[in-house]
């Protein structure tokens, strides 16, 4: 959408941002702050489109030239705002007295990043509720009026205030009433409780996913290290528990970094490198020269891999049934000992190139609901439903059987999933082992992880998380094929 006139760089404030309204150019049509407009038509896009907020925003901040400042202000105001859709469209609903899906979709988008200004950000009222009226007047002129009176309602009172008000009493539905405090579905909150034993720290992992994650960069062995990666760059650190991670603090776009751009780091989450490193550290009898990932696309831990194997004298099969993402995995991997194929990884036996026995380590990163990395993927969590259970279930028990007959006997294999929900992680395991012809046993993963790394469980798996660990909540099982 363009429809609206633009004006310079958004203006920017003492601590922040300043939220003085632009003049109305000649023809008496509002100003639109760039900043919001951005925000507005990523939020737009994600949900008309099935767009995703990581790869639309950028793109439209470049288009408008909202940089610095103004582009925190845009991401945060993004993210924020579909990170809370769920609860800021209960106080919109209530605001406006009728229900979200009978209010225009351009409307009840602007809605809801007018009202996560009010309750979220340090925006003032007056200027909140008046860009945003802007906004919708731009869009669909003839709900100007009706915007002003929703948005001065829901300013009227506080966050804590609308949750009071909305939230069914804490004793009868405590469900019901964290996913609403918390902006999360509640079968996720079921999810989540279940995995860590009670609703209380579910709770606290909840929070985790509504706090802005930080960019965690893998510096690859051989190529360079933490020290000198952190070094090249302002306001790095190295990592508290992956040999090979740096952290970003003082934002910036990873793709300007030069070792990322030649090759020697890449972007990825501390949780990944962990349970990549696991499976290149596991102990192993016998030849260790042939390592396959079976689920490879983009191709972050295929990197990761690829460099550890570089220094050891193994090579990589990577596997990746999508071909734009198997593109991706021959692209991160460039220069290192990774023969990247487009197929299924559940035809090992029936493709030449995954035959049965053939390797010594495997990685299954297997598809799955990413319920791990809602702090990142900000629209996932209103967009995953219990009914992709099944058929992803069902996937990550065929790719791990499959990952069975590939490995050799005595040889490691890894399953590994972004997610915590018990039915992708031990269910998928347990099952998949017991539905397999093959004989393996359940290796202990904790003495493969750092001796730093805290709450890690009685075992034999491991399962991260961003409340306990700083990372996405990475799961992850060690099998060794023993015939």
């Amino acid at each position: 959408m363009r429809s609206a006139p633009r004006r310079g760089p958004g203006a920017r404030p003492a601590g922040g941002r300043d939220d003085r309204l632009a003049r109305p150019p000649r023809g008496g049509r509002p100003a639109i702050d760039p900043a919001r407009e951005a925000a507005y038509e990523a939020v737009a896009a994600v949900h008309r489109d099935d767009a995703y907020a990581n790869l639309v925003l950028p793109r439209l901040l470049r288009e408008t030239g909202v940089s610095g400042r103004d582009a925190a202000f845009a991401t945060e105001l993004t993210y924020g705002t579909l990170r809370q859709t769920g609860t800021l469209d209960a106080i919109v609903a209530a605001a406006a007295d009728r229900a979200m899906d009978r209010i225009d979709p351009p409307v009840r988008d602007a809605l809801r990043i007018g009202a996560y200004q009010l309750l979220h950000m340090r925006v003032g009222a007056h200027a909140a509720v008046a860009t945003t009226v802007d906004l919708v007047r731009s869009l669909v002129p003839g709900a100007a009026g009706f915007a002003n009176a929703v948005l001065r309602r829901v300013g009227e009172s506080d966050r804590a205030a609308w949750l009071e008000r909305l939230a069914p009493p804490g004793s009868t539905e405590p469900v019901a009433r964290a996913a609403l405090a918390h902006a999360h579905p509640q079968w996720i909150v079921n999810a989540f409780a279940d995995a860590l034993g009670s609703l209380d720290e579910a709770e606290l992992a909840l929070d985790a996913d509504n706090l802005p994650p930080p960019v965690h960069l893998c510096a690859r062995p051989g190529l360079i290290t933490p020290a000198d990666l952190a070094a090249s760059l302002r306001g790095a650190t190295v990592g508290r528990y992956s040999p090979y991670t740096v952290v970003l603090t003082g934002g910036g776009d990873p793709a300007s970094i030069p070792a990322i751009r030649d090759g020697r780091a890449h972007v990825q989450d501390e949780g990944s490198q962990l349970v990549a490193a696991v499976l290149a550290d596991a102990a192993l009898d016998g030849p260790d020269g042939r390592w396959l990932d079976l689920c490879a696309g983009p191709g972050g831990k295929a990197g990761l891999l690829g460099a550890l194997a570089a220094q050891r004298g193994a090579h990589v099969t990577a596997v990746e049934v999508a071909h734009h993402r198997a593109a991706l995995v021959a692209q991160a991997t460039t220069g290192l000992p990774v023969y990247t194929i487009n197929a299924d990884g559940r035809d090992v036996g029936k493709d030449q190139d995954l035959p049965e026995g053939g390797f010594d380590r495997v990685l299954v990163d297997a598809p799955c609901t990413g319920l791990g990395a809602l702090r990142r993927r900000p629209e996932a969590r209103w967009r995953r439903q219990p009914s992709d259970l099944p058929p992803l279930t069902r996937l990550q028990r065929e790719l791990l059987q499959a990952a069975f007959r590939a490995v050799r006997p005595g040889g490691v294999v890894a399953y590994v999933t972004c997610s915590p929900h018990q039915a992708e992680t031990s269910v998928s395991v347990t099952e998949a082992a017991r539905r397999s012809a093959i004989e393996v046993d359940l290796m202990d993963a904790r003495p493969y992880l750092p001796s730093t790394l805290p709450e890690v469980g009685t075992g034999p798996t491991v399962q991260l998380w961003p409340h306990r660990h700083g990372t996405d909540a990475m799961f992850i099982a060690l099998l060794r094929r023993t015939a």
